[in-house]
């Protein structure tokens, strides 16, 4: 006869006559079979009072039950678990799941891909997945008394701006309160979810928004991702048109910086050197003060169309890939969030160009944007309007995936060093998140950057040679060596932190005078 669950996954004895919590490992009574007794009280319902972990936690007891469950679970014994294994091995145990839920469980934890989980991948799943489901439990249990009731529930989902009506979080917890006393203490909540893969809630709990409420000055790739309850109450526009003011003013405060970088960019070589206080001093001394903010203008009128488009468009990919969900796995976001990034870029690209042309404008040379845009159309044609198109449509992948791989790692390191008590991170860990994954992101595509803005002003320079992409990035590597594609990387730097510190304050009163609520 098969073994219980719950006699194969890890349990801390904290004495001969109750069980406490093991709060690394694996522990639980998941899915016992009706027949089973019921389990004793537990002495420590608060996984925040549990007992210490015993010496045979993470020892050579717990390695041994977990090898009795995994054995139990390789049907076939061919060292791995896979669906069919699952399927059979958790009805033997009491435990039913559909298909779709067993798939979840072994993609979350088959690390090299291969279809099953070995060993070391299946105590990993366990270990990790317990982690999360308690940091879950303690977010919830806003009373801190060891058990989660239907208001709390609300709340909660109240606080990520999801509304159920206590109807529907009654629902919730019927389906995993076993003793029908309407509350679930730590037991009944790690029973219900362990070897289930995470359902609504904890995904809703543990998923941070990879938030574009602030601004760096260039094209944030990722879009907020809004809930049902915000699209349906109008509160997504909110938070576009608060984004889009907070971003209109950190630019403006910036901008001085970002026609710096685009002056290096295209002016600065090894013959002709320029270093951060001569280049405001020659924009000083050819236009004056007021020049320091040429090419702002355009930067922010385009921050309306550029959020507008990618919100829209990123929605349309979510459904084109066939995602449905409030939480979008990385893969998905990663595809969903190129596409959108490459929509928005091309229906705005003309505009773009014309920032580059009007920051590196002399004094007297256009009379504003309008003007700029006539003299390139008459003087090159339409195609002007997207040189560097290509080296910029190229910059969003490597910006993309690096800023997104950067904010998960990051996110799963403060889980796993330095949330206790709640997954919630606070606005400064995410902000800091935020910030470091995007500046990652740009430092990886900012030769592709450089090489665009020099292609969008080569008809700007005098006896210059108008070189392709591929020309220019071996011309650049030929008479300056590697360092020349990062010029203009000291200012475009310089104004992350201002930029994210004047876009989130103006961000937060926006939202108070738009009536958003804050989270």
């Amino acid at each position: 006869m098969p073994p219980l669950l719950s006699d194969v996954i890890c349990h801390c004895q904290s004495d001969e006559t109750h069980r406490g919590i093991d709060p690394g490992g694996g522990g639980g009574h998941v899915g016992e079979p009706s027949s089973a007794p019921p389990s004793k009280p537990v002495a420590h319902a608060d996984p925040s009072q549990s007992a210490h972990p015993c010496d045979t936690c993470g020892g050579p007891e717990q390695e041994h039950r977990l090898k009795v469950l995994f054995q139990v679970l390789d049907v076939n014994g061919d060292g791995g678990i896979c669906v069919n294994d699952l399927t059979i091995g958790l009805k033997k145990l009491g435990v039913h799941r559909t298909e779709h839920e067993l798939m979840k469980i072994v993609k979350a934890g088959d690390k090299d891909l291969d279809g099953q989980l070995d060993f070391k991948e299946f105590v990993h799943y366990l270990r990790d997945h317990e982690k999360k489901l308690r940091l879950v439990f303690k977010s919830l249990d806003k009373k801190n008394d060891g058990r989660i009731d239907s208001q709390e529930i609300m709340q909660s989902l109240r606080d990520l701006g999801v509304n159920i009506s206590e109807e529907q979080a009654e629902k919730i917890l019927k389906s995993m309160d076993k003793n029908g006393t309407m509350t679930i203490d730590w037991n009944e909540w790690r029973d219900y979810h362990l070897l289930h893969p995470a359902g609504n809630i904890p995904e809703i709990i543990l998923y941070w928004k990879h938030s574009t409420i602030f601004d760096v000055g260039e094209s944030l790739l990722v879009p907020d991702e809004f809930t049902a309850e915000e699209k349906i109450t109008g509160m997504w526009w909110r938070h576009l048109v608060a984004g889009g003011g907070a971003g209109a003013v950190s630019r403006t405060c910036t901008a001085p910086l970002d026609r710096l970088k685009v002056l290096m960019q295209v002016h600065s070589s090894k013959s002709n050197s320029m270093r951060i206080t001569g280049g405001f001093v020659q924009m000083i001394r050819e236009g004056g003060v007021r020049s320091l903010w040429r090419g702002n203008g355009i930067n922010v009128i385009k921050i309306a169309p550029e959020s507008a488009i990618k919100f829209m468009a990123y929605e349309q990919m979510k459904r084109l890939i066939g995602s449905n969900q409030e939480t979008l796995r990385f893969t998905e976001r990663l595809v969903a969030g190129s596409l959108a990034g490459l929509t928005a870029q091309s229906s705005i690209y003309p505009m773009e160009v014309l920032k580059t042309r009007l920051a590196l404008r002399k004094t007297g040379q256009y009379s504003g944007i309008v003007h700029c845009a006539k003299h390139i159309f008459q003087k090159e044609g339409v195609a002007a309007f997207y040189k560097g198109y290509v080296p910029n449509m190229l910059g969003i992948i490597p910006y993309a995936g690096i800023d997104l791989a950067v904010y998960e790692t990051l996110k799963n390191s403060w889980l796993q060093r330095y949330a206790t008590d709640s997954a919630d991170p606070g606005v400064f860990v995410l902000l800091a998140c935020g910030t470091t994954s995007s500046t990652c992101g740009q430092l990886a595509s900012y030769p592709l950057a450089l090489v665009r803005t020099r292609m969008q002003a080569q008809a700007t320079l005098e006896g210059g040679p108008q070189m392709n992409m591929t020309a220019l990035f071996r011309h650049i590597i030929r008479t300056e060596g590697p360092k020349g594609l990062y010029r203009g990387l000291a200012p475009n730097f310089m104004k992350v932190i201002p930029s994210v510190s004047i876009s989130y304050v103006v961000y937060e009163s926006l939202k108070i005078r738009l009536g958003v609520q804050s989270k």
